[in-house]
């Protein structure tokens, strides 16, 4: 029997701030520690503020009906191949605001 992904959020500092796919909690939880994410999660910002300061705490977990209706939403609208990882951002990123309107 082949379990399909289960969507986790990834709260920075008690915050949930992105959704993604994942085996299992234990596989979520990891992804709190890549340094590419942690790279990626420094960079950006959100009105202004960095997402992550670097100490805040980044915890993994299930995420709620209402997240995973908007990581569904993304992963339509993704144009990316669904093997990779998708990351659903639950805040508004100041970066992709001034991005021109795809639609």
């Amino acid at each position: 029997m082949t379990l399909l992904p289960a969507i986790f959020t990834l709260d920075i500092g008690g915050r949930p701030t992105l959704a993604f796919e994942a085996k299992n909690l234990r596989e979520s939880q990891q992804l709190c520690h890549e340094r590419w994410l942690r790279q990626d999660i420094a960079g950006l910002t959100s009105n202004g503020a960095p997402l992550w300061d670097g100490k805040a705490r980044l915890r993994a977990r299930r995420s709620t009906e209402n997240e995973i209706a908007l990581y569904r939403e993304a992963a339509r609208d993704a144009a990316q191949p669904q093997e990779d990882l998708l990351l659903a951002f639950l805040v508004e990123l100041d970066d992709l605001e001034e991005a021109p309107d795809p639609a």
